[in-house]
């Protein structure tokens, strides 16, 4: 109950914005880009074409080969997430200089040590979560190419044997389930940027944090990809 009293008011305010900014535009993403196909909806369409196709396919070496160059991505970010937090570890053995060094910055408030190590402790606990949601993926795009593995040959499905439909569905959804939870991690790298303006003063990120759901905003509802994809 000490940190409490010890962090002022105003980053305390910029703190609550900065996760409300953040969970708010998740749920935001996730409502408004069913009605208006946002780039992860538009995408999910090409899955599920993807998966159908792969229904017709024997043997499936290139769906294979595709699910392991999308699993490559979320292992990249899962190892950085890793070397981002140790070296945030290692920040805290130094935070002395740190400090000294922003106040070296102009238009940067003073602080106390304390309250630069607890801005420290909450962008770790970002860079945890980006872990965790990249290393999820990860696992889910193994389940991908267990779904993908276990589909019946294409003359089972034309025999009438198995429902075609049923099972392309299914992969459709497992890898839109691995690219949401991929879309978890990135959007948490985001908004990591905005929390490093947090060193600068309080009001610095509450700015920065509307700049990146303004950023993010165009690239999922906004974007020339996305136009592409649509047409």
């Amino acid at each position: 109950m000490k940190i409490i009293s010890i962090i002022p008011w105003a980053d305390w305010l910029a703190l609550v914005c900065f996760f409300s900014l953040w969970v708010g535009y998740a749920w935001f993403a996730k409502v408004w880009g069913r009605r208006r196909s946002s780039l992860l909806v538009t995408t999910n369409r090409y899955r599920a074409y993807w998966m159908m196709q792969a229904t017709q396919r024997d043997p499936r070496m290139l769906d294979g080969l595709i699910t392991q160059t999308l699993s490559n991505t979320p292992a990249f970010f899962s190892s950085t997430s890793i070397l981002v937090i140790g070296g945030l570890f290692a920040l805290l053995g130094t935070t002395e200089k740190a400090t000294e060094l922003m106040s070296e910055i102009p238009f940067a408030q003073a602080t106390t040590l304390i309250v630069f190590e607890f801005k420290i402790l909450v962008l770790i606990a970002i860079f945890v979560y980006a872990f965790f949601r990249f290393s999820w993926c990860m696992r889910q795009y193994t389940f991908v190419a267990l779904v993908i593995g276990s589909m019946p040959p294409p003359e089972d499905f034309e025999a009438g044997k198995h429902d075609r439909q049923k099972f392309a569905d299914r992969a459709a959804a497992m890898v839109g389930s691995a690219a949401e939870t991929f879309n978890d991690g990135l959007r948490a790298y985001y908004f990591s940027f905005a929390l490093l303006a947090w060193f600068v003063s309080p009001l610095a990120m509450v700015v920065s944090t509307g700049i990146v759901v303004a950023i993010l905003y165009s690239r999922e509802f906004r974007s020339d990809v996305l136009q592409v994809l649509r047409d």
